[in-house]
């Protein structure tokens, strides 16, 4: 078995140290700007059918546990604060579609979305504030977190599941006409594309 060198264990150190996932350009400069490419891929490689694996998730890099061994870690905790039908719906589009602003949410959701439905998602380290819309107003836009894609187990936003996935699994109920607007799909109910409160004002 080839033996690890310098570079390779001090990237492993790191990286075992590290509170959170680091890019390949944090972890060079915590080394002194060594090129951390080869290593990185080494260790990959090397944890692969280990206990914990070396993964990267929207391009940081962090060690976690192995999926089949998962259940071994588990805790009894208390059951945390399940998303509500408007957050779930919030947070596909937003996946599916960023960066989108709030009113954009609005017209594919046919409702308007409360502030605290964005805070809450805001808040779980899902989604972040990526600017703002250059039209009058300057909306704020949103777009998903890295922590989004290490939470459900994606290397990027490319890992989503398709809206035939979806279906065929049962989970697009009750959000199954977002999806079906975001991605074009013919059973998307058009007429309800707008915001509630506008259909009751014309």
């Amino acid at each position: 078995m080839t033996q690890p060198d310098d570079l390779e264990r001090a990237v492993e150190a790191t990286l075992f140290a590290a509170g959170q996932p680091l890019t390949e350009q944090e972890i060079s400069a915590h080394l002194e700007g060594a090129d951390v490419r080869a290593s990185l891929s080494a260790l990959k490689c090397t944890y692969a059918h280990r206990g914990i694996h070396l993964v990267e998730r929207g391009g940081r890099w962090h060690f976690q546990t192995a999926p089949d061994l998962a259940h071994l870690l588990r805790r009894e905790k208390e059951e945390p604060r399940r998303l509500s039908r408007a957050a779930t719906e919030a947070l596909a589009i937003v996946a599916y579609h960023e960066p989108v602003s709030r009113a954009e949410i609005e017209a594919i959701r046919g409702v308007q979305t409360a502030k605290g439905t964005l805070d809450v998602l805001l808040e779980a380290g899902w989604i972040r504030i990526a600017g703002r819309r250059e039209v009058p107003g300057r909306p704020t836009i949103y777009a998903t977190t890295p922590e989004f894609l290490t939470h459900f187990g994606l290397q990027s936003r490319r890992d989503l599941p398709g809206i035939e996935e979806l279906r065929a699994a049962g989970l697009l109920d009750p959000i199954e006409e977002a999806f079906a607007v975001l991605t074009g799909g013919d059973d998307a109910d058009t007429g309800d594309a707008v915001p509630r409160d506008e259909e009751s004002a014309e």
